[in-house]
Formats: structure tokens, sequence, C-alpha cells
């Protein structure tokens, strides 16, 4: 991909977007997608603070422009041209980063890297809007729900064990007790992280990555397997102490399938429009991210919908 023309001075202004703006210059080579969206997040938030004084001006038109040159050599790119296929590349890079970290938490394995993830993680998941707040249905609101609380727990890890590593203490692994009224979110636009009111361990200071070298952060090394699916169980660490015991499922209430749904022909006098066909395809998606957090009842209630819609013509 060829270089895009440099970006003149962050404005004070733009502070909060600075930690996006950083993550797409990461990604530039490494996942062009994701760097697009970047940026395009930090286009449509920069325009909402300020896009009147001199200096927010030109960094958004020199922004619009780095926009304008990915979009050219993006143009083939399916998770460019269309919304749908673009949301669903974002959102499941953000599980994998997250799937990665946490995986690393739990094992007791604290390392910037691992830290690093869990905060960009995060900011993947603010990039997600720009796709929409997703708050048209059912299942798409469930799903936006639990992306908020991966953001709001991953920024708050990386805070956590950054903090205890600065101040020589051990972190506690896995999930501990963060408060969940407490959503932290008048610090986002200062640009620091949401602290937890009742932390296992003190924490004096925001987490920051531009306190830490960015060479800590440059080509990090995914494990096999860490970028598995929610509902694929990792392998456990030898060095745990984990006993033989089989962790058991946790049940789910799975909505009965309509029978009637397997037995309706498609009618010859049928005729879908391109929005049935978006619309199913939206369902579809939003079944594809329920079941990445092993949330059965959501997916199967899309499937159903999608199905209806396509053997029908009615939702």
């Amino acid at each position: 991909m060829a270089a895009l023309a440099p970006l003149p001075p962050l404005p004070p202004q733009f502070k909060s977007l600075q930690h996006h703006l950083r993550t797409a210059q990461e990604h530039d080579k490494r996942d062009p997608v994701v760097a697009y969206y970047c940026r395009l997040y930090a286009m449509q938030t920069g325009m909402k603070i300020d896009s009147k004084t001199p200096e927010c001006r030109k960094f958004l038109s020199k922004l619009m422009d780095q926009l304008e040159a990915l979009k050219k050599q993006l143009g083939d790119n399916e998770a460019i041209t269309q919304e749908i296929v673009g949301c669903a590349h974002v959102e499941n890079y953000a599980l994998k980063m997250f799937l990665y970290a946490d995986n690393e938490d739990r094992a007791g394995r604290f390392h910037k890297n691992m830290i690093k993830s869990f905060y960009t993680a995060s900011l993947l998941i603010d990039v997600l809007t720009v796709f929409g707040e997703l708050t048209d249905e059912k299942g798409c609101q469930i799903i936006q729900r639990k992306n908020m609380k991966h953001r709001k727990y991953a920024r708050w890890k990386a805070t956590y064990i950054h903090n205890c590593l600065k101040n020589g203490e051990t972190p506690q692994a896995g999930p501990v007790g963060m408060d969940e009224e407490s959503n932290g979110e008048e610090n986002e636009e200062a640009g620091t992280s949401p602290l937890p009111i009742h932390p296992p361990q003190r924490s004096s200071s925001a987490y920051d990555p531009s306190n830490m070298p960015s060479s800590s952060y440059t080509g990090i090394q995914i494990p096999p397997g860490a970028h598995a699916p929610a509902n694929t169980p990792a392998e456990v660490p030898h060095s745990t102490g984990v006993t033989g015991s089989t962790i058991q499922p946790t049940p789910q209430n799975i909505p009965a399938v309509d029978p009637a749904l397997f037995s309706t022909m498609s009618i010859g006098d049928i005729r879908l429009t391109p929005e049935d066909f978006a619309r199913a395809q939206k369902y579809c998606k939003y079944a594809g991210s329920a079941l990445q957090y092993e949330d059965v009842s959501t997916a199967v209630q899309n499937l159903q919908k999608a199905l209806k819609l396509l053997t029908t013509g009615r939702e």
C-alpha cells in the first residue's frame, strides 16, 4: 500500500482521538481495512468536536485526503464497499484482540503487548460506531450492549494491569471486581481510561499507551488459538495448577424453531427487493456476531427472521 501524506500536528481539541489515529498508523500495513475505519472514526468524531477553527479544519482536511487515498487503494475490497462486511471485519478484529489479551490475563501472563491488545480492542469498539449506533433491532441492541461491556472491561483491565506493573505490584489474573455501574465516561474526552471504583489493587494513574516505548507494540505475536471464537476453549497452561476437572458450558434457553419455516417453499411470484436482501444480510450479520459471544438465542432469532423474509417476502 502506498504511503499516505503525513498529517499536520494534532490540535489540542482532538486529544481524545490520538490513540485511534495511532492505531490507524500501526495497521496501515497490518490491516488496511482497520486503519481506514480508525481514520473514518477520527474524522466523524473530529467533525463533531470542532470543525470551525482554522487548525481543526486544516487537520480534518488532511485526514479527509488520507481517507480518499485509502478508499482508492482499497476500492475493490468488500469491507470498504459494503458496510455490513466492514462492520463484521472490525468487530471480528476487535474480538480477536480482546480474546488474545483475555487469554493472557487469565493465564497470569502480564506484559505490555497484552495491555496494548486490551486497549486496542477498546478503541476498535469505539470505531464500530461509524456503522451507526446499532439500535434498530433487538438482536443488535443485545450485541451492542455486549460490545460496550467488552470495551469498558478491556479499557479498565489495561489501566489496572499497567498501573500494577508500574507500581511493582502483581495484578490479579482474570475477571475481578469492576463496578458494573460506573462507566468512567467522564474521562473519555480527556483521552484517559476509566478506573474502577473498587479496584483489587491500588491504581494511581490512568493508562496511556504513550507512556510506554512504542517499540513494545510493534510486531505483536499472537499465539495459535488466541484468535479462536469465544466458544472454543482455550488451552489451560501447565503452570496454572488447574486440575483435570471438566468445565461444563453454561446452559442456555434456545428458542424453539418454527416448524413452518422448514416447510416453506419459495413461490415463483415472490419478488424480493434490494432492501429485502440487505435486511436479510443484516439479520445474518447480527446472528454471526451473537455467536461470537455464545448468544445462541439471539443468533437463532435473527436467522429465523432472515429465513422467513427470504422464503415469504414478509417479516
